[in-house]
């Protein structure tokens, strides 16, 4: 007799294929093979769209799906209780137009990174502090741009560099950078955000 079904859902799984399997949205342990490998084959999703969707999916679904192949097994769920499934349709791949983005995103984030150390910098008024700086030490007038500009420039971009933690594929350490875990936030608030519209799409219409 087998004692459980051991079941870790992943909260996201990005497909490409119409039919998704169980062994694609989750991990499946027990302790007979033949069953694990008819497990991870039952279809849980058939996807008739033809263009980027995410679908809703939640642990009963596929608990109703199990309990129809191993009756009286028990099933014990690890993983997340509701989980999405993005799709993405095949095709070939659109090189240009992913470099074409990255391009665009790179001149909108220099040139709004720009514009916010610039108005920081006429807020703080950072000239007159340089030039008063130079009075106290050198005892006269500083004739234009000197060291101190040159200085707080390169020490801004090292600082910039030092704190991203990633610049090309060189890493000074093992940690995420501050900008992959803003990412990874971004993705979870997404993930939250689809899951909660899906239940209350699903809860309107039970209500109706």
């Amino acid at each position: 007799m087998i004692p459980a079904i051991y079941l870790k859902i992943n909260p996201v799984t990005e497909t490409s294929s119409t039919t998704v399997l169980l062994k694609d949205a989750a991990r499946i342990f027990c302790g007979d093979a033949s069953l694990t490998a008819r497990l991870q084959a039952i279809p849980i999703l058939k996807i008739t769209a033809r263009k980027r969707r995410r679908y809703v999916m939640d642990e009963m679904t596929l608990i109703g799906l199990i309990e129809k192949e191993a009756p009286k097994v028990p099933i014990l769920c690890l993983g997340a209780a509701d989980f999405v499934i993005a799709y993405k349709p095949p095709g070939p791949p659109r090189i240009l137009w992913q470099h074409a983005k990255a391009l665009a995103v790179c001149i909108l984030c220099f040139a709004g990174a720009a514009f916010a150390i610039m108005t920081f910098n006429n807020d703080a008024n950072v000239t007159d502090v340089f030039q008063e700086i130079y009075r106290l030490v050198m005892g006269r007038e500083p004739e234009g741009a000197g060291l101190l500009e040159a200085g707080y420039s390169l020490g801004l971009a090292a600082g910039i560099l030092v704190f991203f933690n990633h610049f090309a594929a060189f890493k000074m350490n093992t940690d995420p950078t501050p900008l992959e875990v803003e990412m990874r936030l971004y993705e979870d608030n997404i993930i939250k955000t689809l899951i909660a519209s899906g239940e209350g799409k699903e809860q309107k219409q039970d209500g109706s």
